[in-house]
């Protein structure tokens, strides 16, 4: 198995760096940086700290290897496979490891796949400078099955999620939306935490709370009890956002999260579950989906 890389950023440093150790004997990359008086000297350096050959142009590297990995910033991952696909060989296995939105990979996907190439929508789900070559991988495409046999034998992690590209990138970036639109509560929290100087007490709260039961039953709760009680905590959020403003605190997630109930006061699903809470967050979204289909009727 002869491997490359087309982009020779963190991600191709950290798998290189754990696949060598791995046994992977020869690993090729091209990065269209190289050349920077700035940028290339790094390159260069991570290059021969991972033990990987740079060749000068992306068609070197296509000459050499069965499979390539092109880890490339999400909106240069179209037109890099524009590039590439003269180039590329009939059974190659194109893996596109961007933050492309699936419909970025699946026009890649036909792109490539004209010409006899099996692609790859793969998505790295945790930190690499942390996994390296084992960071867990979702993946779909034409070429998952044989992307996993013959990596799997080099201690990756990759879980199959279909044949149809673009829906491994859709699972990271739905998580996204949590994982980073977290983040943006967190501050907006902890900055107010910190002003009325309440940190202790703010934290030890949440935590009792969130830490009570698993992730998804919080959610289960939090998403089927809300649905009742729409309009009354977005009421209840608004005191947040006079509070925060008063104190000139940037209260945009607040104001984003009061805008979300508003927004789902107005579907009336109090009345349409007769004032109880259901049993499953799937009954909201689902009760959700056909009042906004009735609405927009």
């Amino acid at each position: 198995m002869r491997l490359g890389f087309i982009g020779f950023g963190e991600a191709a440093y950290e798998l290189s760096t754990g696949l060598r150790k791995e046994g992977v004997e020869t690993i090729y990359a091209h990065d269209v940086m190289l050349d920077h008086p700035t940028f290339g000297a790094q390159i260069k350096e991570r290059a021969s700290q991972a033990q990987v050959q740079i060749l000068a142009t992306p068609e070197d590297v296509l000459k050499q290897v069965d499979v390539v990995i092109v880890a490339v910033p999400a909106d240069k991952a179209y037109g890099v496979s524009e590039e590439l696909k003269p180039h590329l060989k009939k059974d190659c296995i194109y893996v596109d490891v961007s933050a492309s939105t699936p419909v970025v990979k699946q026009n890649i996907s036909k792109n490539i796949e004209e010409d006899g190439v099996l692609f790859v929508d793969a998505a790295m789900m945790g930190p690499l400078p942390v996994y390296k070559h084992k960071v867990p991988i979702l993946a779909s495409g034409s070429g998952v099955d044989r992307f996993i046999s013959l990596m799997t034998p080099y201690e990756m992690v990759i879980k199959k999620v279909s044949g149809n590209p673009g829906d491994a990138s859709a699972v990271k970036l739905i998580r996204s939306i949590y994982m980073k639109g977290v983040v943006g509560l967190y501050l907006e929290l902890l900055e107010a935490a910190h002003e009325f100087n309440v940190e202790k007490l703010v934290l030890d709260s949440l935590s009792e709370t969130m830490d009570s039961n698993g992730f998804e039953q919080t959610m289960n709760r939090l998403v089927t009890g809300t649905s009742i009680h729409a309009l009354r905590r977005s009421i209840e959020l608004d005191g947040s956002i006079q509070m925060l403003d008063a104190s000139n605190i940037n209260s945009s997630m607040s104001k984003a999260a009061k805008e979300k109930l508003e927004q789902l006061a107005k579907l009336n699903l109090r009345e349409k579950f007769k004032g109880q809470k259901p049993e499953s967050w799937l009954d909201v979204i689902e009760a959700c989906k056909e009042q906004n289909i009735a609405i927009n009727n």
